[in-house]
């Protein structure tokens, strides 16, 4: 741990670098306690299973870069928030959220250039991961490094934080799977892999043999998608557009979402008011969109187990992950391995596409 006198200065830039800032944290506050949240909240307003927050000391704030600005963020409140939640207005990711009794910052740490340095970022607690969530990424890291992480038994429903009441949203049966963001302006249904779509050779590796009722779902913790959402790790489902109600036009937007270009060939899509990642489509999948399964409304499972079959053996870009942040992603690795094999009896190590 630094001495009191000394100050570090962290700094934090969102995919497209719209939004680029730095704080200065005495060295007695470091390091920074980070807790994931599982709560309905941060899913549906990342489409990430969790988000990954630290609250900052007591009158540090976030302080912008020029030509960057607090300008470039859309805020995003609700009814009975007490926070107003902040994510780039270009690419969607999650910045962080401002109290609105006293002004207190909590940041997306998954943005910050140097999230890996345990000296200065630690990750240390689930937060709203027992209860009502019903599976969920706690599951794959319950350690880091033989240092337990913890999981609050904080009351629920007490505050914004708390998970919403799903029961009007979820409006889905064993044949179809609400996809919705939280402000709802992005809303669609899933439905089963069809039997014409399952029989056609073309499109055999979009399911699994002998699990033909369900879509494909993997881990990704490559830089792109932790910097379009502002969270360590994505979650994706992977589904024909004809399968999709309403379907998708051509430019992928439905409803209140925005277009952003990760790369070449590759369209994002996000919730224009409330941030949530939706689509991922790229040039040599075409008919196929990764679908954020932060904002799945299966009333069973936030990893819609009943809907999904996940790739246990390997997360995608498992190198860049490792880069970033090593140990977290070690054990979120090893966690996945782990519990895939208690659910499946085996690895699954499917190739996506």
């Amino acid at each position: 741990m630094a001495s009191n006198e000394e100050y570090k200065t962290l700094t934090a830039t969102c995919h497209c670098q719209s939004v680029h800032f730095t704080v200065t944290i005495r060295g007695d506050a470091l390091p920074l306690s980070i807790h994931l949240c599982h709560c309905s909240v941060c899913r549906h307003t990342h489409g990430a299973l969790c988000s990954f927050h630290a609250p900052l000391p007591k009158d540090i704030r976030p302080e912008f870069i020029s030509p960057s600005s607090l300008d470039k963020l859309t805020p995003y409140t609700y009814p009975q928030s007490k926070s107003t939640r902040f994510f780039c207005s270009k690419c969607g990711c999650h910045i962080g959220d401002r109290d609105h009794a006293d002004g207190r910052w909590v940041v997306s740490s998954a943005i910050f250039d140097d999230s890996g340095d345990e000296s200065v970022w630690q990750i240390n607690s689930h937060l709203y991961a027992n209860g009502d969530t019903k599976t969920g990424l706690f599951e794959f890291v319950s350690q880091i490094e033989g240092r337990e992480i913890t999981i609050s038994k904080s009351e629920k429903q007490k505050n914004e934080t708390a998970m919403q009441d799903n029961s009007k949203a979820q409006e889905c049966d064993d044949r179809s799977l609400r996809a919705k963001c939280h402000c709802e302006g992005v809303s669609f249904t899933i439905s089963r892999p069809g039997r014409d779509f399952v029989q056609d050779p073309a499109n055999r590796k979009w399911v699994l043999e002998g699990k033909e009722d369900k879509w494909l779902g993997a881990l990704d913790v490559c830089d792109d998608c932790r910097l379009v959402s502002g969270a360590n790790v994505a979650a994706w489902m992977f589904i024909p557009v004809s399968h999709i109600s309403p379907p998708p036009p051509g430019n992928l937007l439905i409803g209140s979402s925005k277009r952003y270009s990760s790369s070449d060939g590759v369209v994002r899509t996000f919730c224009g008011t409330c941030g949530a990642m939706v689509f991922y489509s790229c040039n040599d999948r075409p008919g196929i969109v990764d679908v954020a399964v932060g904002i799945l409304r299966d009333p069973k499972s936030v990893l819609a187990e009943s809907w999904v079959v996940w790739r246990t053996g390997r997360i995608a870009y498992l190198e860049d992950g490792l880069r970033y942040n090593g140990e977290f992603t070690k054990s979120l690795d090893e966690g996945l391995k782990k519990w895939g094999k208690e659910r499946y009896g085996k690895l699954e190590y499917f190739k996506v596409g």
